[in-house]
């Protein structure tokens, strides 16, 4: 790992201050300080967020779930209001990584590093949230934009994520063993905007499936899902599967997801 310096502020107005041409914001790390440890990123310094007490509630805001970017994983799956208003979101954070990662990593520094193999930007897309920063509020499917991209501008810092309040939705993921990050993660909601499928794992970007959504608008049942086939193109391929079969198991963990909306 190479040299760096900690700054540890107490606001957000005290990070952004902190934060250098050079310089990157550190939240759970769970990424990040791995990623320097193998010198594969470098930073001048490095402006932990962990500190900012503003960052880290959850609360209940008319129709909507807001929860603070440095709320931890196992925070959001402990959470009474998050199980209350969407308990799809608290299963989901309660099936990531392992113990250690669950306890440290935090909702907002997962969505901000984009993995494409992530649960969180599944969530974030296919449960139709707003994410908020120090600048501005970003809707979901603007957000990601690529390979570990964002929209998320220079210096700009997430402060929380809004949810709405679903009872109809469902989160299913074929998991790689080791790292519990999805092969193939899908969420499937019904909203007042109409159905949104999006899957994770599959691209080098969460996505969302508009021909699932097009096949459960016209029959919401798990057969419906299954009998989409989804198209290759784009779609990823490692020593854990290929593109076709990828693209068949996108269709079959929607199918898994429907089922489990269903029976809510």
């Amino acid at each position: 790992m190479y040299a760096f310096e900690y700054q540890r502020p107490a606001s957000v107005a005290d990070a952004k201050a902190a934060l250098s041409a050079d310089a990157r914001y550190l939240a759970g790390g769970q990424s990040l300080i791995q990623a320097m440890k193998l010198r594969l990123s470098s930073s001048e310094r490095l402006v932990d967020l962990g500190g900012i007490a503003d960052l880290k509630g959850i609360k209940v805001d008319g129709g909507n779930i807001v929860i603070g970017a440095m709320v931890s994983h196992a925070a959001v799956a402990a959470s009474a209001d998050v199980q209350r208003a969407c308990p799809a979101l608290a299963e989901l954070a309660g099936g990531i990584g392992d113990p250690m990662v669950r306890n440290m990593g935090t909702i907002g520094g997962s969505i901000a590093n984009a993995d494409p193999a992530a649960c969180y930007p599944a969530a974030v897309v296919g449960l139709g949230a707003t994410i908020h920063t120090n600048q501005r509020t970003i809707a979901a499917d603007a957000f990601f934009t690529g390979l570990y991209e964002t929209a998320l501008q220079a210096g700009e810092l997430i402060t929380g994520v809004s949810f709405p309040a679903l009872q109809k939705a469902a989160y299913v993921k074929y998991k790689q063993p080791a790292s519990r990050f999805a092969l193939v993660g899908v969420v499937v909601s019904q909203c007042a905007s109409g159905v949104r499928v999006a899957v994770t794992g599959a691209k080098g970007s969460v996505f969302r499936a508009t021909e699932i959504e097009a096949a459960l608008t016209t029959s919401f049942t798990p057969e419906a899902a299954k009998a989409v086939k989804m198209p290759v193109t784009g779609i990823n391929a490692d020593m854990h599967g290929s593109a076709v079969y990828r693209a068949a198991m996108i269709s079959v963990m929607a199918s898994r997801a429907v089922a489990a909306v269903l029976a809510r």
